[in-house]
């Protein structure tokens, strides 16, 4: 069957992508014309652009400056920070599908909408909340004998992670499903617009923590929170306005299919399935049995309270929503990308607390965080350039081995010299009164930093929100002294880190877009709220891997555990691609 009559069965949108020469004579018409600067800016690609970056931007302040916070009200303990943590990464783990189907049952300008102003609105009360804390926090530890302390914390972390959840779904709803409308179902601009966001997201990973530390550095966290809440406010009522036009001149985006309708589609697919069998490698995969059938679920129990029917519901929900995560075409190659998550090769909390500890100053890690980001949008570039000339999918096999073989590096710092690497402090857990094994541990220390228990380790913290605080707060009573014998690991290590982010990035780039060319529109939501929720779940593992292992002496086998990681999901990817080939042969 055509892509275009599966499409209209799959929600009752055409969708149909365009090829590359098609696009690349419209896009050289576009240039011949006057005036055709100011008809792009007035578009709806440069609108999202620009709505993404005041989005993205005011994410990377807010999850930096809000861990910064946390630790500070904590007498710089981190346990504030491993809670708030653990609460996003597990209410997203638990949300996930709920969050995608949401966004796969309601019109997209409300969604939008609803996820800009619940996101923004959350940091706005939160920071007045934080402001207050800071300004009057000897009184409000007095009150209530100190509970109001505890309330004022609970009530940070609960409106975090609302703030969270919404730019998830304002996430999901943008970048995985309002860009695919907007290109007009375009390969080629598809990718480009990806590509393109992911610049953004690179540039503004790097420049808004550093803007915002250094209000904070050179006024006071309360001017920060200030500082913070301006930028929500300024930034809800532009991105909402961006939105809206954007919804306005592209009138693809008003066209969704009524969520009564979807039941019916369903059972047409289901129906077809067996006389359907050919047709390309992008066609959707037809919906599960739990999906067709959920408002029968419902009837069924009409006869239960109102809130056991709401319960049963949600978890049908999230159930259906993992089913049709799984009968994906693409699933292995979402499973392969999530499995990226789990590892300590980046640049978070951890890798840089590791680099403290082998004497590389803050500076250092600040400019080799910039030069990482040199190397994602390198990333970025290659991919497009891959895919017009290779294809969709062997650009993820290029990618999946440049990443595996830059990580080699970093397998080969672990034996090199200067490696702090110490199997037999494994054994302490096993014999921790054993004089011989202290002896020895007491030798290999002298060269590093040991993190202490409890005080300065980090626990848990976002990878996303933290790692710039090990440059100000974490790890600031580190000797200035110590140093390796030699840096040959650690220049090896940061080597193959900031070389991998090439096709690391890139790979990322493929999987996005295969996700959003094979998932049908009906359930794009679903499915990428079920993708999110893979990546929380594989990216605590990591931090679960490190709270097992937290001496520096375990490096090493965190770097190849996680490098194994890494190789499972880059295997589940080219199984993907052998199959995707396979059945593209036998349909030709």
């Amino acid at each position: 069957m055509s892509q275009r009559a599966d499409a209209s069965q799959c929600g009752g949108v055409v969708v149909e992508f365009e090829p590359d020469d098609i696009r690349d004579a419209r896009a050289k018409k576009a240039r011949s014309i006057p005036g055709s600067a100011l008809i792009y800016l007035k578009g709806p690609k440069f609108l999202i652009y620009v709505s993404g970056a005041l989005s993205m931007w005011g994410d990377r302040m807010w999850h930096f400056a809000i861990s910064v916070f946390l630790i500070e009200l904590y007498g710089r303990n981190l346990l504030l920070t491993a809670v708030f943590g653990l609460v996003v990464a597990g209410s997203v783990l638990l949300l996930g599908a709920l969050i995608g189907d949401w966004v796969d049952r309601n019109p997209r300008n409300k969604v939008a909408h609803a996820s800009l102003f619940i996101q923004n609105i959350s940091v706005t009360i939160c920071s007045i909340v934080l402001m207050l804390v800071f300004l009057y926090k000897q009184r409000i530890e007095q009150i209530w004998d100190g509970w109001l302390t505890v309330v004022c914390y609970t009530v940070v972390i609960v409106l975090a992670d609302v703030a969270n959840l919404a730019s998830t779904a304002l996430t999901i709803a943008i970048q995985r499903d309002w860009i695919v409308v907007i290109t007009g179902y375009n390969r080629g601009h598809l990718a480009g617009m990806n590509a393109t966001m992911r610049r953004i997201d690179q540039v503004t990973n790097i420049l808004a923590p550093l803007a915002v530390g250094q209000v904070m550095t050179l006024a006071s966290n309360v001017v920060g929170c200030g500082f913070i809440l301006g930028w929500n406010l300024v930034s809800l009522i532009v991105e909402f306005f961006f939105l809206s036009r954007v919804y306005r001149i592209v009138p693809a985006l008003s066209i969704k299919p009524p969520v009564e309708e979807e039941d019916q589609v369903c059972l047409q697919r289901m129906e077809r399935r067996g006389s359907q069998e050919e047709g390309n490698i992008a066609q959707p995969q037809p919906l599960t049995d739990g999906n067709c059938n959920s408002s029968l679920h419902l009837k069924e129990i009409t006869n239960l309270p109102l809130c056991f029917r709401r319960f049963r519901w949600l978890v049908s929900t999230c159930k259906d929503g993992w089913r049709a995560y799984y009968r994906q075409p693409v699933f292995l190659a979402g499973m392969g990308l999530a499995f990226l998550y789990t590892t300590v090769l980046g640049f978070d909390c951890i890798t840089t607390g590791y680099a403290y500890t082998q004497g590389i100053s803050g500076s250092l890690l600040s400019l080799l965080m910039g030069v990482s980001a040199i190397t994602g949008l390198m990333g970025t570039v290659m991919f497009t350039r891959l895919r017009k000339t290779y294809g969709l999918i062997n650009t993820g096999i290029i990618s999946s081995c440049l990443h595996l073989g830059c990580l080699l590096l970093c397998v080969c710092s672990v034996f090199a010299p200067g490696s702090p690497m110490d199997l037999s402090l494994l054994m302490l857990y096993i014999t921790p009164n054993s004089t011989e094994l202290g002896g020895m541990v007491n030798q290999r220390q002298k060269h590093t930093y040991p993190l202490r228990g409890g005080s300065n380790q980090p626990l848990l913290p976002d990878r996303s929100s933290i790692h710039w605080t090990n440059n100000t707060v974490l790890f600031d009573n580190v000797p200035a002294g110590t140093a390796p014998e030699s840096y040959i690991s650690i220049i090896l290590l940061f080597l193959g880190v900031i070389t991998a982010r090439i096709g690391l990035w890139s790979f990322d780039l493929t999987v996005t877009q295969l996700l959003q060319e094979n998932i049908c529109e009906s359930e794009r939501g679903v499915v990428n709220g079920v993708q999110s929720s893979m990546n929380y779940l594989m990216d605590l593992l990591h931090f679960i891997m490190v709270i097992s292992a937290p001496q520096p002496q375990h490096f090493g086998i965190l770097v190849i555990i996680s490098v194994l990681f890494i190789t499972t999901g880059h295997t589940m990817y080219f199984l993907y691609a052998h199959k995707a080939k396979r059945k593209r042969r036998l349909d030709t």
